[in-house]
């Protein structure tokens, strides 16, 4: 299963090049960038965890690339995805998010259904992941080795 996260989430995978282009747009227009990981896909996990804290006052995407590819290289089966936040008067949200990487292997959701009183249907999504413990969804040890 293919999961849709962010901006460009239906074009195939962003190269290098693309995502400097992204992040030297995000620069442009001031919006501080971020660089997050999870192993939990949830549509409603919007708290991945945090690689290293927002880069602000960077000119070049150079520095977003180092720290994009070093949290590639430390978390190889999880997803990790690019924030740009617009802090403005006003806005202060998300300006941009995109994943910059996935696991080899998504294990996709379950819908479940319960039934309430008054033949009320409710439903639930569940992910698969989250059936291995945090740090093991994705092979051994997290990191995607089979």
């Amino acid at each position: 299963m293919y999961l849709r996260h962010g901006s460009f989430s239906y074009l195939p995978e962003l190269t290098d090049d693309e995502i400097a282009a992204q992040v030297r747009y995000a620069l442009l227009n001031g919006w501080p960038i971020s660089v997050e990981y999870t192993d939990d896909p949830h549509p409603r996990n919007v708290y991945w965890e945090m690689w290293g804290l927002p880069m602000f006052d960077l000119a070049e995407p150079d520095g977003v690339l180092r720290e994009i590819n070093d949290c590639r290289a430390t978390f190889p089966g999880h997803y990790v995805r690019v924030l740009a936040y617009d802090a403005k008067l006003g806005r202060q949200t998300i300006a941009m998010s995109f994943v910059v990487q996935r696991p080899a292997e998504e294990p996709g959701f379950r819908l479940d259904r319960t039934e309430g009183s008054d033949r009320v249907q409710r439903y639930g999504v569940h992910s698969y992941a989250t059936e291995a413990p945090s740090g093991a969804r994705y092979g051994r040890g997290g990191d995607g080795a089979r």
